[in-house]
């Protein structure tokens, strides 16, 4: 006959062998848990880390793409805005170079052609030595300017006046009158 408190303590044995099965399956279950959120947490703090990295990387590709266009700005050669007359014997320019000293401007005169230039220096240039100065928005024409304006007539130039005032240059060009010589006919 078997004996029951045997009985008993062999189910009991059982049971706590069940129980540390149970605790173990447990603990693996709430390591796995861990693990698991563990590894949720690195992913996501790798997301938000890779979005603020690009993020940056698109401030850094703007910035750059900014200063290659100011760059480009600056080594493109610009026209002069002007207004230009004429009457019977004259002709008048009228150049606009704002913020421009009078002794940087250049005008040179040809048999048939007049060339103004100039230099606009940046605003920005101002702020050189300041390292957290950037530019948000520069429309202001910076860099070599220069209009050459060609006309049908000849030019007087020994009598070419420019005045300069208030950043305006008046350019006063008179016309070659050559005189027609009549030829006789034998």
């Amino acid at each position: 006959m078997v004996d029951s408190e045997t009985i008993e303590e062999k189910i009991s044995d059982k049971k706590e062998q069940f129980d540390e099965k149970i605790d173990e399956g447990k603990e693996k279950i709430e390591d796995k848990k861990e693990k698991s959120k563990n590894l949720a947490d690195n992913i996501i703090n790798d997301l938000y880390k890779s979005i603020d990295e690009f993020k940056e990387n698109v401030k850094n590709m703007q910035k750059t793409a900014d200063q290659k266009y100011s760059d480009y700005k600056k080594a493109t050669v610009q026209t002069l805005d002007i207004d230009l007359i004429e009457t019977k014997d004259v002709y008048y320019v009228k150049a606009a170079v704002p913020g421009v000293e009078k002794d940087d401007v250049l005008i040179e005169a040809g048999d048939n052609d007049l060339t103004i230039e100039t230099t606009f220096k940046s605003y920005f240039d101002e702020f050189a030595e300041d390292e957290t100065a950037e530019v948000i928005s520069s429309s202001i024409k910076s860099g070599r300017c220069v209009k050459t304006i060609r006309f049908e007539n000849s030019l007087d130039l020994e009598n070419i006046t420019a005045k300069f005032s208030n950043g305006i240059v008046i350019v006063t060009i008179p016309k070659l009158v050559i005189p027609k010589h009549k030829v006789n006919v034998e």
